[in-house]
């Protein structure tokens, strides 16, 4: 039976910046081109999170079934590290996922029916990430897939809902995001070139290759950078304040482009995210008073 902390890691709760970060800065890119109705931007921040935990439950369901992660680098497995029953984490898995689903259909229902196409889009794309006959994570395309549904759509979506439209500079958050977002899942990767060789999952970091993916984090990291000199110049100097994350964006590079294997890649991930998250505080809270 597994203990409460050891479902509190099962959930990987270091990838929550996955999901508050594309909340924050999307509502303050709704600010920026309108009136913030805050009841839902709370409801968007109840979706990513339920999506976000629910997918982490759903990746360790559906990878314990498969014996993926009976040989682990990274964080605890609650299936695979055998503490607790593979019906146990799919129920919570659905239970995350069904809560972010009810905290969806009241968001279209209040805003536009037609994002409840989206909603259902997220649900599918959070179960096959690795569940189902051919789950499109080993194949190569869950960066893709995260960068579009942690990136433009939960930003673009949130500045949508919380505003009633979008705009360019939402579209450049969106995309920043989603580079943070992605870079997070490619050090992760990265970390598990060997295992994931040996269990037959071609990740996209093992279709690149090693020093191809460590280039690829670095194009990941220097992009939202890059957008926040773009904001900064075409909205209000104050989004230069998302330049504040470069300190840490500089410190997750190194293990990186040292050529740090395995264990010592994990703190990559941890501080990717905590850049990202503390770019979208100061960029979402800079154009939102701009």
């Amino acid at each position: 039976m597994a203990t409460v902390n050891q479902w509190i890691e099962g959930a990987r709760p270091r990838t929550l910046p996955n999901a508050i970060a594309p909340v924050v800065v999307g509502t303050g890119a709704a600010a920026y081109v309108g009136d913030v109705v805050w009841w839902k931007a709370a409801l968007a921040l109840v979706v990513a999170l339920a999506l976000i935990v629910g997918v982490n439950f759903a990746n360790d369901y559906s990878d314990g079934i498969r014996g993926t992660d009976d040989d682990r680098v990274g964080p605890l497995r609650l299936v695979g590290s055998g503490a607790a029953s593979p019906g146990a984490v799919k129920t919570a898995a659905l239970i995350c996922l069904g809560i972010a689903a009810v905290a969806g259909v009241i968001v279209a229902v209040t805003t536009a029916w037609w994002l409840l196409a989206v909603g259902v889009l997220c649900l599918l794309g959070a179960w096959y990430y690795t569940g189902g006959s051919r789950p499109y994570g080993y194949s190569g395309f869950g960066e893709v897939a995260v960068f579009v549904f942690f990136g433009l759509v939960a930003v673009l979506g949130t500045q949508f809902v919380v505003a009633g439209e979008v705009d360019a500079v939402g579209l450049m958050c969106a995309v920043a995001i989603g580079c943070f977002s992605s870079a997070v899942l490619v050090a992760n990767n990265l970390r598990d070139i060997p295992t994931d060789t040996e269990s037959g999952k071609r990740t996209l970091a093992v279709r690149l290759g090693d020093q191809s993916t460590r280039t690829l984090f670095v194009i990941l990291m220097a992009i939202p950078f890059l957008i926040t000199l773009w904001v900064g110049a075409f909205t209000d100097w104050w989004a230069l304040f998302g330049l504040l994350a470069l300190p840490l964006g500089v410190v997750a590079l190194r293990p990186v482009t040292s050529g740090a294997q395995g264990r010592a890649l994990i703190p990559a991930l941890a501080t990717t995210g905590l850049a990202m998250l503390v770019w979208a505080i100061a960029t979402g809270v800079a154009i939102g008073l701009s």
